[in-house]
């Protein structure tokens, strides 16, 4: 089979976001998942793009204006913690519309017939509407999947957030809309403490599956196999957003669970039979050499 390019969304000013010393979600994470790609035997298959920075009107569709003004306002006065996780710098701001726009452009090209990677800090499937949480300022993912829906036509469009912690910005904010649907494998109980079973959305478009500390490839594999593939087959989205976090390596210091690099390649081929072209976005990963090492591995099956 000939190999296809993939676009990778990527600006150095994802740097400049500083979350002080020995925070886990620094910069390095993506200088090594960078360095790893421009290395590794499918680099003339990468096509690097410099993302846009989303709009106040663009974060207006899914966080109030209050909050987006209130972290515009503290990065401006220099920057601090918005909770006991999530730390700002006078450059955050600037730097998570950057990240947020890096998501819709994803959404363009995905739409343009090219299976896309938003290699972009700082992530955001945690952020509610009014509320910075877990590292994450705005919900990248549910704001590409609501771009969709009212900029670009789409009627239905799905989210798999196979980070270690459950995404509850990211449902809290599409869980009323019949249009998006959401997945969730996380380890339970565990950060943020939402994500249980029952959670099934207004329109049971929520899909939660809990895992427990110590899961492997085979309880992974087989809640994919029996519960993910067929939820999402039978929602049928016309675009499908995968919220990458790759915590959930058995060498990463924030979770218990075991999962290898090439168990992230094996859910990347199975969404490929639902959807031809993938919208990857970064979430966790704080091992650099398991986050540099899944990231290879899952863009290798979309060359």
């Amino acid at each position: 089979m000939s190999k296809k390019s993939i676009t990778i969304f990527y600006s150095d000013i994802f740097l400049d976001h500083n979350t002080g010393l020995n925070h886990p979600e620094c910069a390095d994470r993506l200088t090594a998942c960078v360095t790893a790609l421009k290395k590794s035997d499918i680099s003339d298959f990468i096509d690097w793009k410099l993302p846009r920075s989303a709009t106040t009107q663009d974060l207006e569709m899914i966080h109030t204006k209050s909050y987006i003004d209130s972290i515009k306002s503290k990065c401006e006065a220099g920057g601090g913690y918005l909770d006991t996780d999530t730390y700002v710098s006078s450059k955050s701001y600037k730097v998570a519309l950057k990240s947020a726009g890096a998501w819709l452009d994803g959404i363009d090209e995905i739409m343009d017939g090219n299976s896309t990677f938003v290699l972009s800090r700082p992530p955001g499937h945690h952020a509610e509407p009014n509320r910075a949480m877990g590292f994450c300022l705005f919900s990248n993912a549910a704001l590409a999947a609501t771009y969709s829906i009212k900029r670009k036509n789409i009627k239905k469009i799905a989210i798999f957030d196979w980070d270690v912690h459950h995404g509850n910005g990211t449902q809290n904010i599409i869980e009323s809309n019949p249009n998006i649907a959401y997945v969730s494998i996380h380890q339970f109980p565990f950060y943020p403490g939402t994500g249980n079973e029952f959670e099934q959305g207004k329109y049971n478009n929520v899909l939660n599956i809990p895992m427990n500390a110590g899961d492997g490839s085979d309880e992974y594999r087989k809640k994919f196999n029996d519960m993910i593939f067929p939820f999402l087959q039978k929602f049928d989205p016309q675009l499908l957003i995968i919220s990458a976090g790759f915590d959930a390596h058995y060498l990463d210091p924030l979770a218990s669970i075991n999962l290898k690099a090439k168990d992230f390649a094996y859910f990347t081929k199975r969404c490929l039979k639902i959807q031809p072209n993938l919208l990857f976005g970064l979430e966790g990963g704080y091992n650099l050499e398991a986050l540099s090492k899944c990231v290879i591995y899952v863009t290798k099956q979309l060359v």
